[in-house]
């Protein structure tokens, strides 16, 4: 069924006539540095969503590790390692065109988030590469965030999708198994069940 286009906001005024003016308490907590207050929160945060843009598209990927992974260097400066992963690099080849990034920081139990915008450089600086060592491996980069926005965002989301609360879990089994994914992505042509099989122990031992 199409949507009926004669019902979509196209215009900034017609947005902020909608949606109304921000409360006080929405625009004093952003600042353009990482305050004491939003350093506990990165360094409690085991897990980021980065977003990035470049010429083909936007793209956001998750970012995970112990608690304090992204280092506050200062408060204007944001340090993350670029571990292991699928070697398809969007995010880095975004950065590569269109330095601009925002990162989203989550912490189990907590509802609050932070948001922290600003641009990002891809460095190799061996010495920087040793700081993020991790059971004897070191990421391939590290990005290098200058901060230019920093803010926490409510617990609103948090509460409506009720992500801490243990009731909401589904088995891993409810969803379709990667393998499934791919095998029927291809038309069958990807070996799903092996690809199934073998990965627990791949993931177990490519980590890091």
């Amino acid at each position: 069924m199409p949507l009926d286009t004669a019902h979509l906001v196209t215009d900034a005024a017609a947005l902020q006539a909608l949606y109304g003016e921000p409360g006080e308490a929405s625009l004093k907590k952003e600042v353009d540095h990482v305050h004491p207050h939003y350093r506990a929160f990165i360094e409690a945060a085991p897990f980021a969503a980065l977003a990035t843009s470049g010429p083909d598209g936007l793209d956001v990927s998750p970012r995970g590790d112990p608690a304090g992974f992204v280092v506050v260097e200062d408060e204007k400066t944001l340090l993350l390692p670029d571990r292991r992963g699928n070697n398809r690099i969007d995010s880095l080849r975004n950065i590569l065109a269109e330095p601009r990034v925002a990162l989203l920081f989550l912490i189990p139990g907590v509802n609050e988030t932070l948001r922290v915008n600003g641009t990002a450089r891809i460095s190799v600086d061996p010495a920087l590469l040793q700081r993020f060592e991790m059971d004897g491996k070191q990421p391939r980069s590290v990005l290098i965030v200058d901060v230019q926005k920093v803010f926490f965002q409510c617990s609103r989301a948090l509460l409506r999708s009720r992500l801490w609360d243990p009731a909401t879990q589904i088995p891993r089994t409810a969803l379709p198994s990667v393998g499934r994914m791919l095998s029927d992505l291809t038309a069958g042509t990807f070996d799903g069940v092996a690809y199934d099989r073998d990965l627990p122990a791949r993931v177990a031992s490519t980590l890091y």
